[in-house]
């Protein structure tokens, strides 16, 4: 019998279509292309594997408030502590109890346009989610800390269906009507904390690459408003700009 070719096998192995009597007849098939081929399946297997594995793991606070008779379970994060420029974002969201997006992860630790997947696929499925910015002006005003926690309250008051728990990345939010877990790396511990830190990272993200078309001395559309060396020199090329926060350093020692 006429043997296939490397393209043809390539492909069976990509739609995962084997019969035993077909895989055997791989496993026995001595071209270098073929066993090459069958190594890069089973490391593609093994990855996903090891995600799936990861992904069930990740809804072990879930799977916990479930348990405890809670229903709606909402995960908030936030981004944008850190920044010299723009808003502090947050962004909470209920998932369904069988949210399933294999890979989810921080998103941090996530490739650019794997996040805007992510962030659309979440948007698509979640029960409801909200994000919320707090505008520099305000983090000047009250402090990072309390902008932060302003706008995760600001995030989970704007579910359409409010929260009987919630589970907040790292921090404790007293003023809550329901109960909550604070979870230390909660992005990278909770599927509903990676989902809100997704949709928050890819919303600022978003915002600061506008910014940078009407502010483009500055590099916001890479560094997002960090503290880089390109936006350190902006900084002392054309001085702050409206959405510079006048309370972080350096900016708030510009022009003494």
């Amino acid at each position: 019998m006429k043997k296939q070719s490397i393209t043809e096998i390539k492909a069976l192995l990509n739609e995962d279509n084997l019969t035993p009597e077909k895989w055997e007849a791989l496993l026995q098939d001595e071209r270098k292309g073929v066993q090459t081929l069958l190594k890069s399946y089973h490391r593609k297997k093994e990855r996903e594997k090891r995600l799936i594995q990861r992904f069930e793991e990740m809804r072990h606070y879930e799977n916990k408030a479930y348990q405890n008779g809670f229903e709606w379970i909402a995960g908030v994060d936030e981004v944008g502590r850190g920044p010299l420029a723009g808003p502090v974002v947050a962004a909470a969201v209920i998932l369904p109890k069988d949210f399933r997006l294999i890979g989810l992860d921080d998103s941090k630790k996530l490739k650019e346009e794997v996040r805007e997947e992510y962030s659309t696929y979440i948007k698509e499925h979640a029960i409801c989610y909200h994000i919320s910015f707090i505008e520099n002006q305000i983090i000047d005003g009250i402090n990072i800390y309390e902008a932060t926690k302003q706008a995760m309250y600001e995030a989970l008051a704007g579910l359409t269906t409010p929260p009987d728990h919630v589970l907040v990345d790292a921090l404790h939010l007293p003023n809550l009507n329901c109960s909550q877990e604070a979870i230390i790396k909660g992005d990278a511990s909770s599927i509903s904390i990676a989902a809100a830190s997704v949709l928050a990272k890819v919303a600022r993200d978003q915002f600061m690459k506008e910014l940078d078309k009407k502010y483009p001395g500055y590099g916001f559309d890479k560094n997002m408003g960090y503290g880089t060396k390109a936006h350190l020199k902006g900084l002392e090329e054309y001085g702050a700009t409206p959405y510079h926060r006048t309370s972080f350093a350096p900016v708030k020692t510009l022009g003494k």
